[in-house]
């Protein structure tokens, strides 16, 4: 991923060197698991464990062997001497790469869980402050009925809760490593000293494997990550559409200094938001990536290898900095109480129709009367521009069931905000 869109903590985990010191931590682990049954002589240890790699040296050799693994190793005794004849006893590179890329994704994944948490705060604390804040709810991008702001947001709050859990659990999926030899059968590494070098990194052996860890770990990994991304663009789509010319309800944080066009001075674009969309598509096409690497020939092959170097750095790397952006979006959002009211008021009373609709009813007419009636109240409001509510005074039909104190107390924006903490009780927060 490029710079612009890693943040420094999440680089770190997924740079050049950070990955080769966790095969480095591999290949000691599993020596000092052989020393404890006496096939490693106690006095190598220490020598091991002063092992340092030499990159560019490391690259070099590469450059002679085309085998990564097998440079690293070289590479690698070359800076321990005598003792290198003890580094990778019984294994086979993917037993390295394969655990060693546990460990990053499991750290990895925990600093997404962090980013999570700062994001739910940041939300929670916008969906408190506006919980009576009244603007108009919409579906199919229409005005529907009353809301607050603070209700759209706890959906955010309830999603993120979800994507947390979601997390978590793809992360005890992969916390497990292999160090079980060519095809997986331990023939030339015991059980008990997989076990033994997998404790010593905090890890689990897998039950069962071939030369590799089965991807379809990896694929649910990837999956959270993109339905997380889905909803981190769902998040910033909305506020996309909030601040929109024709709405302005809502609005990115505009520092002093900002410019947003380099033709309109006028311009205030969402351009964090349009980030986090397009942002969103790459780990969906990462997540597709890594269901097509589920699938590999017999015991293993690489085909899934070249790959996994770009999707799952890029993936991590993308959704830290996008749970980022996102959180400073929400933490700085520009909301715009007046403008709402202002919305909401905008169709004349249109958004009392169901309540209109319902008394009807309640007071003895048919459904289906009652609707039909309703709506051509409603679309004669519409398109003629004139008062709902006094278009439905001047039917004698409706004024029949209902009287002009039933019809004001339809309009009553306050009743749609009625159960409006209940949510909030749901998710434990205070009202």
């Amino acid at each position: 991923m490029i710079d612009r869109y890693s943040r420094p903590e999440m680089a770190a985990i997924w740079s050049e060197q950070a990955k080769f010191d966790q095969w480095l931590r591999v290949e000691v682990a599993v020596c000092e698991a052989w020393a404890a049954r006496g096939a490693i002589p106690p006095e190598a240890l220490p020598e091991i464990r002063r092992a340092r790699l030499d990159l560019a040296r490391m690259h070099v050799i590469e450059q002679e062997t085309g085998h990564d693994v097998i440079a690293f190793l070289r590479a690698l005794g070359e800076s321990i001497g005598e003792e290198s004849r003890f580094i990778h006893l019984g294994l086979t590179s993917s037993d390295v790469v394969d655990t060693a890329l546990a460990l990053q994704l499991v750290q990895a994944g925990e600093l997404l869980v962090q980013g999570v948490d700062r994001l739910e705060a940041a939300v929670t604390a916008q969906a408190l402050a506006h919980r009576t804040t009244l603007t108009i709810g919409r579906t199919h991008g229409m005005h529907a009925e009353p809301t607050t702001f603070g209700f759209k947001l706890l959906v955010w709050v309830d999603a993120l809760r979800h994507a947390r859990r979601r997390l978590l659990a793809a992360l005890e999926e992969l916390r497990v490593g292999k160090l079980a030899g060519a095809v997986g059968t331990h023939a030339n590494i015991p059980p008990g000293v997989e076990v033994d070098a997998l404790a010593r990194l905090g890890l689990q052996p897998v039950a069962v494997g071939t030369q590799v860890i089965g991807r379809d770990r990896h694929a649910n990994f990837l999956g959270v990550l993109a339905v997380l991304a889905s909803s981190l663009e769902g998040f910033a789509t909305e506020i996309r559409h909030l601040q929109r010319t024709e709405v302005r309800e809502a609005a990115e944080p505009f520092g002093e200094g900002q410019q947003g066009s380099s033709a309109m001075p006028h311009k205030r674009n969402p351009i964090l938001c349009e980030r986090i969309s397009g942002l969103a598509r790459l780990v969906r096409g990462y997540a597709q990536t890594a269901l097509e690497n589920v699938t590999l020939w017999h015991e293993r092959d690489i085909s899934h290898s070249s790959a996994e170097r770009v999707i799952f750095p890029d993936a991590c790397l993308v959704e830290d900095y996008m749970l980022d952006v996102l959180q400073g979006v929400v933490a700085g959002l520009q909301v715009n109480a007046a403008r709402m009211q202002h919305n909401l008021e905008a169709s004349g009373g249109l958004i009392f129709s169901q309540r209109v609709l319902l008394a009807l009813v309640e007071h003895g007419m048919g459904r289906q009367e009652a609707y039909k009636i309703v709506q051509r109240h409603a679309l004669r409001a519409w398109d003629e521009e004139r008062s709902f509510r006094a278009l439905l005074s001047a039917d004698p039909a409706i004024t029949a069931r209902l009287d002009d104190q039933t019809l004001d107390d339809l309009f009553d924006v306050r009743y749609h905000l009625q159960h409006i903490d209940e949510g909030y009780r749901r998710l434990g927060l205070p009202v």
